[in-house]
């Protein structure tokens, strides 16, 4: 098996061989929350990075939420960790 260090692999699956795994947090929603997305699939809207953990731990990442702002894998939309809510009005 290759390894690839650009990001994780879902252990339990031997079929995909394919790479890592491409995380996108898009930007704020204009209600707040931010959508997760791990390979093309919408996980859900995410509140904060212990949302963002539980559902990379669902889809096979663990990861710790103080350990979310840290990791190279994690592609960050429009802003970074820090802002979850509406964008404020300037």
């Amino acid at each position: 098996m290759t390894h690839r260090s650009a990001g994780p692999y879902i252990p339990d699956d031997p079929e995909d061989m394919s790479g890592p795994i491409r995380v996108i947090v898009l930007p704020p929603s204009p209600t707040g929350g931010r959508r997760v997305r791990v390979d093309g699939e919408i996980l859900g809207l995410a509140h904060n990075v212990v949302d963002l953990a539980e559902f990379l731990r669902r889809a096979g990442l663990e990861i710790d939420p103080a350990e979310v702002a840290q990791v190279s894998w994690i592609d960050w939309r429009g802003v970074g960790p820090e802002q979850w809510g509406p964008e404020a009005d300037v």
